[in-house]
């Protein structure tokens, strides 16, 4: 390679040198501010892990503090101290509703199934046990439980269930005969709600289908 060649390469390698030197001060700042942005964004994904973690622990010590109580009624005062978000929330008025009486129990359960924002699961098994509150009349039961019955409904079974005890009450045996041998062949029910059909239809003087 001849010297005026090589002049030439040392030239055109200054002048990249130079460009990206200028590039650099031009654009650099958009890696500089990349890596901060990745190296803050999985500090703060870690930051809020350890705070979850430690929310979730403080809820459950919290509830299991209130649970320690020897009575029913303390139980329940604890648990309505507690502030709680989302699933927990919708656990925690459960919670509240089995060691509460009266009236308690039926706030706290009315406040699970009237919360559109929790999951279909929790809303319709606070209905179900609104439901069954004592001192329900059979009316009540009825209408609380036939919003229950609809097809893919978590507890359709167990409200089809008590609508029929609900219909015998009422006088009508034979709606409830047919609701009862409807559960015989419904593959959603269990072995035991099947042999609880059964006995009441033998106890209103039916026959169990397929017996």
């Amino acid at each position: 390679m001849s010297n005026q060649d090589s002049f030439i390469d040392e030239v055109t390698e200054e002048v990249r040198r130079d460009h990206l030197f200028k590039l650099m001060r031009r654009y650099g700042w958009i890696g500089i501010a990349l890596v901060v942005l990745l190296v803050g964004g999985a500090a703060w994904n870690e930051w809020r892990k350890a705070s979850d973690r430690a929310s979730a622990q403080a809820l459950g010590d919290s509830i299991l503090t209130a649970m320690s109580e020897n009575e029913a009624a303390d139980r329940a005062t604890g648990l309505q101290g507690i502030a709680a978000e989302g699933d927990a929330q919708a656990v925690l008025g459960l919670l509240i509703a089995a060691e509460a009486q009266g009236a308690d129990a039926a706030s706290a359960l009315q406040a699970v199934a009237d919360n559109a924002t929790l999951p279909r699961l929790y809303r319709d098994l606070a209905t179900l046990k609104l439901a069954l509150l004592p001192g329900r009349t059979a009316d009540e039961r009825v209408l609380l439980l036939e919003p229950l019955t609809a097809a893919g409904a978590p507890f359709r079974v167990l409200a089809e269930e008590q609508i029929a005890i609900a219909e015998v009450e009422q006088g009508n045996p034979e709606a409830a005969m047919t609701r009862l041998q409807a559960l015989l062949i419904d593959d959603e029910a269990s072995e035991p709600l099947r042999r609880r059909a059964s006995q009441l239809i033998v106890a209103l003087g039916g026959t169990p289908a397929g017996a």
